[in-house]
């Protein structure tokens, strides 16, 4: 029994791993910043901008699947 809980948590973490990669490729074609070229580039706004996208796609993508 403890197998399958180990085995769904691996399956929620690579589900949350693919949803927040999909949702920051979306978020990354809906605006107008290039945001890897300005994490490149050092702009610690976008630095800032992208840490706290990551928060609030987790919070609610935590909550989705819990």
């Amino acid at each position: 029994m403890q197998w399958a809980i180990i085995g769904m948590n691996v399956l929620y973490a690579a589900l949350g791993v693919v949803l927040m990669f999909v949702s920051i490729k979306v978020f990354d074609r809906l605006t107008k910043i290039d945001l890897e070229e300005e994490l490149q580039k050092g702009n610690i706004a976008v630095g800032i901008l992208v840490g706290a996208l990551f928060l609030s796609i987790a919070m609610i993508i935590g909550r989705a699947l819990s």
